[in-house]
């Protein structure tokens, strides 16, 4: 069962059994930084993360709020981070949609850490922030990615050839979509975020 009530201290968004989700902040620089370091085996060849203070900076800049909200997966009692996860591009009106972007850091890899993260981010998606779709685009080949969003209740939509420039060549990509309500115990969430969304 997943606890949505904030943490004592009212840093977490949402919390789960092993994790919480935070938002993204200017501070978490330095160590958002030395992860993503330490995991570019990891993250090569399916996505390029900040390593540097100046690029997180100016990663940091982008997640202004509105059409890109940053979240950590940290561990909930430590605060350790876990991975992060993205939402990009939201367009509200009649759309109101957003793409995924994730990643797990070393050491969180392979323990379900991100996938727990991924449910408090889609619950949180679907209910507070208001929105009724979210998109995940993954290389073919990225095994582990694929298998998280299935495990979500996403279905394949599409494929998109020379989608996104990563490691110096355009990548095709698979288009995965869910939408509120869609996936396990969704139902309250997709009520809950058609009376709470935005009107644009």
């Amino acid at each position: 069962m997943l606890d949505h009530s904030p943490a004592d201290d009212g840093r977490y968004l949402a919390q789960g059994p092993r994790v919480a989700i935070r938002a993204l902040t200017p501070a978490d620089g330095a160590e958002f930084t030395r992860l993503a370091r330490a995991s570019a085996g990891l993250h090569h060849p399916w996505l390029t993360i900040p390593t540097t203070g100046a690029a997180f900076e100016r990663y940091a800049e982008r997640l202004d709020g509105e059409q890109r909200v940053g979240l950590l997966v940290c561990l909930r009692d430590s605060g350790a981070f876990a991975g992060f996860i993205n939402i990009n591009n939201i367009v509200r009106g009649a759309f109101q949609c957003g793409a995924l972007g994730y990643g797990a850091f070393l050491g969180g890899e392979g323990r379900g850490l991100l996938g727990e993260g991924m449910g408090l981010v889609l619950d949180h998606a679907f209910g507070p922030l208001g929105l009724h779709r979210l998109e995940a685009n993954i290389q073919p080949g990225n095994a582990r990615s694929t298998a998280l969003v299935k495990r979500h209740g996403f279905r394949l939509e599409g494929f998109s050839p020379d989608f996104l420039f990563i490691d110096g060549a355009w990548r095709d990509h698979e288009r995965w979509a869910i939408t509120a309500g869609m996936g396990p115990g969704r139902q309250d969430v997709q009520r809950g975020s058609r009376q709470g969304a935005p009107q644009g």
